[in-house]
């Protein structure tokens, strides 16, 4: 079964490292936030100059003025800082950031990312991803594997607009966790009661297949 953006995001939580910096993307990045262990100190930052992101608030602890880059309410940690928009993107762009989770709507085997517009759809702007995927070496992609017409992803090469280059090394969609290397994806975990057979239906570029994929588990 496919996962939720409730459980993508569980899964990434599980990459995190005690004392990381870590940069959330708008949309199922953001629910990162949620799931970080609580045995585990980590800084969440958001491009708009918050650096201790911290869950979403209850109704009681909702702060109209406190928000993230997407525009949702959110709480800080303790130890949190805000600062403006400027010196957030000389962290981003200084190499500052031990983790990138952003989405995307496609990544090819070259490691390759579109992320920041659709030609002939209404764009707000490319907002902070080009930065991010260039000053970061540990960078998680979620997105879902295929479009809602079934038409896959994770392609031989990117056929929209790049948002970087050569940046992007894993993937974890709704159906897998894949790594990219040599110029080939390659499996690594998928998601529980979901075959490795229909991920390969799923995926146009070249897929390497180990004797034993593990179920995701959370």
């Amino acid at each position: 079964m496919a996962l939720s953006r409730e459980q993508l995001a569980q899964r990434v939580a599980q990459e995190l490292q005690d004392g990381y910096y870590v940069n959330l993307g708008i949309g199922i990045p953001t629910l990162v936030a949620n799931y970080v262990p609580d045995n585990m100190e980590v800084m969440l930052q958001s491009e708009n100059g918050l650096l201790g992101m911290g869950p979403f608030p209850t109704e009681d602890e909702i702060d109209a003025d406190l928000i993230n880059a997407g525009k949702q309410t959110v709480t800080m940690a303790t130890g949190a800082s805000l600062f403006d928009s400027a010196e957030s993107f000389a962290m981003i762009r200084g190499g500052h950031v031990d983790l990138t989770v952003l989405g995307a709507f496609e990544v090819d085997v070259n490691g390759n990312i579109a992320s920041y517009m659709i030609p002939g759809k209404l764009i707000k702007g490319m907002g902070g991803a080009m930065d991010l995927v260039a000053g970061a070496d540990n960078i998680i992609v979620t997105m879902t594997h295929a479009s809602k017409h079934g038409v896959s992803k994770l392609l031989s090469n990117c056929t929209l607009p790049l948002t970087g280059r050569g940046c992007i090394k894993k993937v974890l969609t709704d159906l897998a966790f894949i790594e990219i290397k040599d110029s080939k994806f390659h499996l690594l975990e998928r998601a529980p009661g979901v075959s490795v057979e229909e991920i390969v239906k799923l995926t146009e570029g070249e897929l390497v297949i180990p004797d034993h994929v593990p179920e995701m588990q959370f």
